[in-house]
């Protein structure tokens, strides 16, 4: 699996996760809470739902990359903390942050809880618990735009294996697929979102990529598109066609400049076909790109002349 977050180092497992005393008490929970928010387990040998919350609770606090750390008391071996935290039975867990307890719960819960309460108590700490996710989106993304398409594909893979509803992770890696020429595979991926994020805005973008990559595997001949334009101004088809042919040849702003002027000589020509083939290609691209900033500013202009 890849480890996220390699610029910082994720803090030791003996760091994150301790065995607590009533020597270490006050240091290991209420001052360290101070910092960052501290998960208490109450817990004895004899007990079963504790061996099945314990490590449940280990995982998730490990998960978090520091943003929580963890705290273990044995109450057979330490009874006065106990006593004065009032824990009448085991398993019973308590949140501690800046130095006060903040949330708790008694009993084994299943895993998905464990995961919210964790989440939420590093929420209330002024965290989030990410994993280093978002530095490996970061890097992710710079892969794919360095060209690294292989690369940024394993990565955002794998950070789909982390997070398995990350909409950019999702757009992130049919992107990479249609720059590696296989948009069967992205459009595979979109077909296979998982239902809460299937209408997320950024999907958007790859979603228009995956349209224009259809149109340049069909996109005509670029010469005598251009040859046909230039004998006859008013073939609407035939400009349409060559913006498509100038995009399938990687010039987007030639061919913005082309549908521009379609719109300009007739708006409504095949169902204002110019102006829905601007906005594919403008999602296409990034928002703050100039030649989208460009073309949208002439477009507007022209649509409330």
């Amino acid at each position: 699996m890849l480890e996220f977050g390699q610029g910082n180092a994720a803090p030791a497992a003996a760091d994150l996760i301790k065995d607590v005393t009533e020597a270490t008490f006050i240091q290991d929970v209420v001052e360290a809470s101070m910092k960052v928010p501290v998960i208490v387990d109450f817990w004895a040998p004899w007990c079963g739902p504790c061996k099945t919350l314990g490590p449940a609770l280990e995982a998730a606090v490990t998960k978090a990359k520091g943003a929580v750390t963890m705290a273990k008391v044995n109450v057979d071996e330490n009874q006065a903390i106990a006593g004065q935290m009032r824990v009448q039975s085991i398993p019973t867990v308590y949140a501690f942050y800046q130095g006060q307890p903040i949330d708790g719960f008694q009993g084994a819960v299943p895993a998905s809880e464990i995961d919210a309460f964790v989440a939420k108590v590093v929420e209330q700490g002024g965290g989030e618990v990410d994993g280093g996710l978002n530095d490996a989106l970061e890097a992710a993304q710079e892969m794919l735009d360095n060209g690294e398409a292989a690369d940024a594909a394993q990565t955002f893979a794998a950070i789909l294996e982390e997070d398995p509803n990350s909409a950019i992770a999702f757009a992130g890696l049919a992107a990479s697929h249609i720059a590696l020429d296989e948009v069967d595979e992205a459009e595979a991926i979109l077909n296979g979102l998982p239902a809460e994020i299937s209408d997320a805005v950024e999907l958007e973008a790859v979603r228009a990529q995956i349209e224009l990559a259809r149109q340049a595997a069909n996109a005509g001949p670029l010469t005598e598109l251009r040859n046909a334009v230039a004998e006859n101004a008013d073939d609407h088809q035939a400009r349409f066609d060559y913006a498509q042919a100038l995009h399938a040849d990687g010039n987007a702003e030639a061919a913005i400049e082309e549908l521009l002027e379609l719109f300009r000589r007739d708006r409504e020509w095949n169902d204002a076909a110019a102006k829905a083939q601007l906005f594919t290609i403008f999602d296409a691209l990034k928002a703050e790109d100039p030649v989208v900033l460009n073309g949208r500013r002439r477009l507007s202009s022209m649509i409330f002349a």
